[in-house]
């Protein structure tokens, strides 16, 4: 009887739609990052005569050899990797310093410098992108790790995050704690830090991937080919090799750069998930 039940019939009819929906979505945003494989499988000659012949036989991995043997990328993805991992392990530490500070510790004006922090969301990087130059010039970290690790450091949404995160868990643990003599470092580190791995997961993603994709500040701060991230020298290689390498050159090393962060959203797509919708990790 429930097989012919109108109600049923018409939400199935909704659940294809919307499915259909969906997968009309996924092909939309994915076509973008299959024509750049594809053309990076092309020969430069062809595409050069008729880049229409990207939808046609033969491809080759010619423009990847070239990219392995020729170019700096591989140099660029090391420099990206420290950077970014560099990045968000300090941010991981800092935020859930901050976090746990603001969420437990009462001290004079707490609430005052919280907002202060969060006010930080509302600074653009334009606004002190001299001032931070002229700091960074002054103090010679121009060229170095540091000098392209450090601005990143001052995450107002990584204290927030991580504000909210350690006040949303509940304070008789802490109190329990205490009742064993433990000392607020083992408190913060034993009990409360291992409860906050979605959010931390969270932040790390978000970290990583922002400062991966960063290209501004390593524009400035960056002079040197060898210190390029992958972002400045993918983009100095279209300015300077363009016409000679080819698109298809191009297309390989846009392909390097997007396959570690593929790696990463595959690794941590749980964590994302789990921390969004509010549930524990299982």
């Amino acid at each position: 009887m429930s097989a012919h039940n109108p109600a049923i019939k018409g939400r199935a009819l909704g659940d294809r739609i919307l499915l259909g929906i969906v997968i009309l979505l996924a092909v939309v945003m994915a076509a973008p990052v299959l024509y750049v494989i594809a053309l990076s499988l092309k020969d430069n000659k062809e595409l050069m005569v008729d880049p229409h012949t990207v939808f046609h036989m033969p491809y080759t991995i010619k423009n990847y050899i070239d990219t392995v043997g020729t170019s700096s990328v591989f140099r660029w993805v090391m420099n990206s990797l420290i950077v970014a991992g560099g990045l968000t392990v300090f941010t991981l530490i800092l935020s859930s310093l901050a976090g746990y500070g603001f969420a437990r510790l009462n001290f004079p004006g707490r609430d005052v410098l919280f907002v202060i922090v969060l006010l930080g969301l509302a600074v653009p990087e334009q606004a002190v992108l001299v001032a931070r130059h002229q700091i960074f010039s002054w103090i010679g970290l121009h060229n170095t790790y540091p000098g392209l690790i450090l601005p990143g450091l001052s995450s107002a949404f990584g204290v927030f995050l991580m504000t909210q995160y350690f006040k949303a868990i509940p304070k008789e643990l802490d109190e329990a704690a205490m009742l064993d003599n433990a000392s607020r470092f083992r408190i913060f580190w034993k009990v409360l830090l291992p409860l906050t791995v979605p959010a931390q997961a969270t932040l790390g993603i978000f970290t990583f991937l922002g400062a991966w994709n960063d290209y501004f500040w390593p524009l400035v701060s960056a002079t040197k080919k060898e210190m390029f991230t992958l972002t400045v020298g993918v983009a100095s290689t279209q300015v300077n090799f363009a016409q000679s390498q080819g698109i298809g050159f191009l297309m390989a090393q846009a392909v390097f750069a997007g396959l570690p962060i593929l790696i990463v959203y595959l690794f941590f797509q749980k964590y994302i998930v789990t921390a969004v919708s509010g549930a524990a990790v299982r």
